[in-house]
């Protein structure tokens, strides 16, 4: 089979695919089959593979274009929010379009770190170890703790399965309210402006929709608890800047941990940098070790079956944007 890929992701797991005719793009963008650079238009694969090699470097926009070029039946992406209208291009072309929960574990992790380290006084405990002083330290337990976790796909759910093991009661969002084993309870977005008041922590975790987008506004903020924690794993588009500052003006609420923005690289003029309520990394919730490992061996999983003609992992139908 024609597999279309980076060659960067495919060195990772060459032998895996020795048997595959490979059409691999470098990282200047350049296609090469057999060694021979060739036009992308001409290299119509069976598969393509879309990694964060791809997804997160210059080759996107190729990696599209032989998607939706003809011939390719089978779609595998590496990411698991396809708020990009080209997924739904990829979609209605009827290619078979699948993605990939790899990261979940790792940003579940980043979630859990980040909010242990607003609430337990590391810093205070470093300073008090270098000037030599004997300190009992106070500090905020995160048991019994109402964790709202908006968005209960698969990073949602990994997150709720930690901050239950630290005791948190946990409220999850989904489209439906359906009942779901990793959360005590569920609701709909219908059902935030009673669920914020009683939050310690708010976590968005949904896909940047119609629903979402802006989400995080004027009336969300005013209706949050006073000191509460929130924190922005989903998509910038969720949140309304100014709303949030505003709201972190006020200590509704107390506290913001941001990974992900409406502009990124995040302007170093942005009032998020220096804001003293403010805790910003660049993106890099995924970027845990095991992240890559998981990835490419979920990808593997899923070709054997593709070719054995069985269903494949993690489908995404028209339904799902």
């Amino acid at each position: 089979m024609k597999i279309f890929a980076a060659e960067s992701s495919v060195r990772r797991v060459e032998k895996a695919l020795a048997a595959h005719e490979l059409i691999l793009v470098d990282n200047k963008g350049a296609v090469r089959a057999g060694g021979k650079e060739i036009a992308a238009a001409d290299a119509k694969p069976e598969i393509v593979w879309m990694t964060f090699d791809a997804i997160m470097g210059s080759q996107l926009d190729k990696f599209f274009e032989v998607a939706l070029g003809g011939g390719v039946k089978w779609l595998h992406t590496q990411q698991t929010g396809l708020d990009s209208p080209r997924y739904r291009e990829v979609v209605a072309k009827g290619v078979k379009l699948t993605n990939s929960h790899a990261q979940a574990p790792a940003i579940a992790e980043y979630t859990l770190a980040n909010v242990l380290a607003e609430t337990w006084p590391i810093a205070a405990s470093r300073a008090a170890q270098a000037a030599g002083e004997w300190k009992r330290m106070p500090f905020r337990e995160l048991a019994e703790q109402n964790w709202l976790i908006i968005g209960l796909g698969a990073i949602g759910r990994e997150i709720a399965k930690r901050a239950r093991g630290f005791g948190c009661k946990v409220t999850g969002i989904n489209r439906n309210g359906r009942a779901n084993q990793d959360a005590d309870a569920t609701a709909t977005l219908a059902d935030l402006p009673k669920l914020l008041p009683t939050a310690d922590v708010v976590v968005l975790a949904a896909a940047r929709t119609e629903e979402t987008t802006d989400l995080v506004n004027d009336k969300f903020v005013a209706a949050m608890k006073p000191g509460s924690i929130i924190v922005n794993i989903a998509r910038g588009e969720l949140i309304v800047d100014d709303a949030l500052l505003a709201g972190l003006d006020k200590g509704t609420p107390g506290l913001a941990i941001l990974d992900v923005f409406r502009q990124e690289p995040l302007p170093k003029t942005h009032p998020y940098w220096k804001h003293p309520k403010v805790r910003v990394t660049g993106h890099t919730s995924s970027s845990g070790t095991g992240t890559l490992a998981r990835a490419d061996n979920f990808f593997l999983e899923n070709l054997r079956r593709y070719q054995a003609g069985q269903p494949l992992l993690s489908p995404v139908g028209p339904g799902s944007f």
